[in-house]
């Protein structure tokens, strides 16, 4: 930036900036740090707009000298532990901690493995307007008060804290400006840190958005091979799903995968690719039997607490009364091993119930007369080649949790068999975390689908409708790789669960949709690391899913 013509070089002190040349510094200094930061937090923690600087001044500690400060610290800690520890809201607990925090820092000290260093730390808000300074220093001042941070902002000391330092660290600054920190916690303030992603053998997510560097992923080498995929409507959930699944058919052609379609967004592109498309809507591609235990490799008693599962996301209305008696005659109609379970079979088993089963008889008719009648009988589906579609499209949405349960019953059969990599994408997911029995099965799912060298990719449009829930939250936590797109909202408790900072939790709302950019904008969490990535297709992928995919909404407006 130019100075501004005629200026002068002798600083100007306000009440809390500085201004030199034309250019206003308002400065911000931390007193009370943090219990803990991971490495680079200021890559994601500072906006990218706005002139901003911070100024981080070190002076080593030799050895014997820190060892004399840790061991310093140690015997305060051990005095305030053995003589407060009754007095009035004396905290033992923490000073216990922090005894054997430095004792353990001594040992690394000791042995070399960690160095102590006297550290200045200032944040700087510049601009050539004051108003513009202090407003930078404000919004800077709230974000990493919500990283833990306390701030402070040096009243008539702003110079103090903006003078160029000496070599020995021996000129005054204000208080909140000094501090003693070891390796790592010098490390931590280091914004340049390389978090890119690129596993052997990973397909490509996409691009950073910081450097464009490739995001390559390989499911198959963690111990959880499931992912989550999370945007609203027109975020590009359909685009990006078919697009992964397509590169790990190319990187993989073993694998065989499976697709549960409550809109039926992906049968074309199931059938370009050679696959096969089922729709299930008024049993034109055959029945599936719901009741039969072939699901489970023949176990039974398994089966029949997923009929109850079930029926209870068909019927969520049902008393405890009714419930009780719908569980009895399920497991009594699997006791009969030389009978295939039907519908027709339950409800003769419901009706010998009598007097006890409430609206049970008047229920299970759907299955008899009703408009599930063609799930009454043995199962008569082909499921042909993969790519396989399970298309639920043109059901009734109040049937939807129903339908998808049993579908997914029947596909973990399906994952149980072979050792060649499987690969089950379940679209529309949070229409079974509304239900407790269903949110438990899908859980179940995504933690053993690995046990099969299976993966699991979910699609949903908010984490919020998975964590009301355990076992919601198990399921999240359990996903290997979580894809943030555009929310509509980031609410707290997804921030919190997420560990998303104030940045990207202000970012995610206005991320970038393909209608906008050509491309969707993502936040992808692998671990500790958060790395906002562009999802992009070739132009030859780009030109193949917009000719596979039915509808407009599902392939987006990416571009290459």
């Amino acid at each position: 930036m130019n100075p501004r013509v005629g200026a002068t070089d002798s600083p100007r002190e306000g009440r809390t900036t500085v201004c030199r040349s034309g250019l206003h510094d308002a400065p911000l200094l931390v007193p009370g740090l943090p219990p803990e930061l991971p490495f680079g937090f200021l890559g994601r923690a500072l906006p990218t707009s706005g002139f901003l600087e911070m100024r981080l001044q070190l002076h080593r500690v030799p050895g014997d000298r820190a060892l004399e400060l840790l061991g310093r610290a140690g015997a305060v800690a051990m005095a305030e532990m053995e003589g407060r520890s009754d007095a009035p809201g004396a905290r033992p607990s923490q000073f216990a901690l922090e005894l054997e925090s430095s004792q353990e820092l001594a040992r690394r000290v000791a042995g070399r493995e960690q160095e102590l260093y006297r550290v200045g730390i200032s944040f700087h808000g510049r601009g050539t307007a004051g108003g513009r300074a202090e407003k930078l220093r404000r919004e800077l001042a709230h974000r990493l008060e919500l990283l833990g941070f306390r701030t402070r902002m040096p009243t008539y000391e702003a110079k103090a804290s903006v003078d160029a330092p000496d070599l020995a660290g021996t000129e005054r600054r204000p208080v909140g400006y000094w501090h003693t920190l070891h390796t790592d916690g010098v490390a931590a303030f280091f914004p340049f840190v390389d978090e890119t992603v690129a596993e052997a053998g990973g397909v490509l997510l996409g691009l950073l958005l910081d450097d464009a560097s490739p995001v390559l992923l390989d499911r198959w080498s963690h111990s959880s091979h499931s992912w989550g995929l999370f945007g609203s409507t027109g975020s590009g959930k359909t685009f990006a799903a078919t697009l992964w699944t397509m590169r790990t058919l190319w990187q993989r052609p073993e694998t065989e995968v499976m697709i549960v379609d409550p809109l039926g967004e992906f049968a074309g592109w199931a059938r370009g690719l050679g696959g096969t498309a089922l729709e299930l809507a008024g049993g034109s591609a055959g029945r599936l039997n719901p009741l039969d235990p072939v699901t489970t490799g023949g176990d039974r008693q398994e089966k029949a607490g997923r009929v109850g599962t079930q029926l209870r996301a068909l019927f969520p209305s049902l008393l405890d009364e009714e419930a009780a008696v719908l569980d009895a005659c399920v497991n009594r109609l699997f006791d009969n091993e030389h009978e295939l379970p039907t519908f027709s079979s339950l409800l003769e088993e419901v009706e010998r119930s009598k007097g006890r089963a409430g609206r049970l008889p008047e229920l299970l008719e759907v299955f008899r007369s009703g408009s599930l009648r063609h799930l009454d009988g043995p199962t008569n589906v082909v499921w042909g080649a993969s790519p396989l579609v399970i298309s639920l499209k043109g059901l009734p949405e109040a049937h939807l949790p129903f339908h998808l349960t049993y579908v997914l019953d029947a596909l973990y059969g399906r994952l149980r068999s072979g050792d060649h990599p499987k690969l089950l994408v379940i679209d529309e997911a949070h229409l079974l975390a509304r239900h407790a029995p269903t949110a438990e099965f899908l859980d179940r799912i995504v933690r053993h689908v690995r046990h099969f060298g299976a993966g699991v990719l979910l699609l949903s449009q908010n984490p919020d409708d998975f964590l009301s829930t355990e076992s919601g939250r198990s399921l999240l936590r359990n996903l290997r790789a979580t894809v943030l797109l555009r929310l509509s909202e980031v609410s707290e408790a997804t921030r919190s669960f997420f560990a998303l900072t104030s940045a990207e939790s202000e970012w995610l709302p206005r991320a970038r949709l393909p209608k906008e950019a050509g491309y969707s904008e993502a936040l992808l969490r692998l671990g500790p690391s958060h790395l906002p990535i562009a999802v992009i297709a070739s132009t030859p992928e780009y030109d193949l899913l917009r000719g596979l995919l039915l509808t407009p909404e599902a392939a987006g407006d990416q571009v290459s």
